[in-house]
């Protein structure tokens, strides 16, 4: 595997350790679940680790040279088959029966293993599933089945009982931070941010460094929390206006308030800018710990907590934010 395609794998070292030693020894289960949340990384493991099965140097990791290695990486493999739905976003007993059922009972075109590899296999239906079940209980020798899951608590008991789980966690922040910085090549600072946005997934973390829209968002949010203070109340509501112009987008400036705001009390109890999320902007987080008490930012801090909740429970959405910015200027 080169460089590249380790990379893609950041901070997942043990599970990959452990379908390498898998692979190397011959020990592999007829079932795998690989449980993350979208864009951990679990399709690109799965997919290598069938690639490894497949690959003509039986070393643990897939070559990328060998005839099987190319074919797959080209995405031609008769003997890697990724099952998708039909007619609908739901995986249903007649997909299951069709892509796996009754295709597992051929047998290999060329390599010693058949590997299915089923995405958002957790959205299954129960009879789909129990239709799976069938492969799963008597499989051919040759036959793996690779299902991706974010909630694998959406299987039933016989399917997970039968398969081995590999849960990909959240990666560090100091590691998506490297990841951003070597293959992006962003400022530390630049790379701290969009690591803390990504909340240890490095597929989020690769939307957001291509994500045009998300620099000039987190432009206009500072420049706003840094003057709120002295803004009147028609300025305070164009800000409102543009939380609300997109809703999809209202999460990401309740949070990059929340991060800013603590490192503003992080500042203020600590009078250290070492830790700051918001490192190239000190002199902003400096000045507004100046303007605020430790009251007041714990009111600030608890409204936002507030605001997620309202929002939740369908409350008059530009109403509270109003209310939200008032807070922020008041204290």
């Amino acid at each position: 595997m080169d460089r590249k395609e380790y990379d893609a794998l950041t901070g997942h070292d043990d599970a990959v350790r452990f379908l390498v030693s898998a692979a190397r020894k011959d020990r592999v289960s007829h079932a795998w679940i690989f449980q993350g949340e979208k864009g951990c990384g679990k399709g690109k493991l799965a997919f290598l680790f069938a690639m490894a099965l497949l690959c003509e140097e039986k070393d643990g990791l897939p070559c990328m040279a060998c005839r099987s290695c190319r074919r797959a990486e080209h995405g031609n493999h008769p003997d890697i088959i990724t099952v998708k739905p039909e007619k609908t976003n739901t995986l249903s007993v007649d997909d299951i029966r069709q892509q796996v059922t009754k295709d597992a009972s051929v047998k290999p075109y060329e390599s010693r293993y058949k590997i299915y590899i089923i995405p958002e296999a957790d959205r299954m239906t129960v009879q789909a599933q129990n239709a799976l079940l069938k492969t799963l209980e008597e499989p051919p020798a040759y036959c793996i089945i690779l299902l991706l899951a974010s909630n694998a608590d959406a299987f039933l008991p016989t399917i997970t009982s039968r398969s081995i789980t590999l849960n990909l966690r959240p990666v560090r922040d100091s590691l998506v931070k490297e990841y951003l910085v070597s293959n992006y090549g962003m400022r530390e600072d630049d790379a701290a941010l969009y690591a803390a946005f990504a909340r240890g997934n490095i597929g989020r973390a690769k939307l957001l460094a291509s994500d045009e829209a998300f620099a000039s968002r987190t432009e206009e949010s500072i420049s706003y929390l840094t003057d709120s203070r002295r803004l009147d109340a028609a300025e305070q509501l164009d800000f409102v206006k543009k939380m609300t112009a997109d809703k999809k987008e209202i999460d990401f400036y309740l949070e990059l308030m929340t991060m800013w705001f603590r490192d503003v009390l992080l500042y203020k109890a600590s009078g250290s800018t070492e830790d700051l999320i918001f490192a190239d902007r000190k002199e902003e987080i400096i000045r507004r710990a100046g303007e605020s008490s430790y009251e007041g930012l714990g009111r600030i801090i608890e409204e936002l907590k507030k605001v997620n909740a309202r929002l939740r429970a369908n409350v008059n959405t530009e109403l509270t934010l109003e209310l939200l910015t008032e807070c922020i200027r008041d204290n």
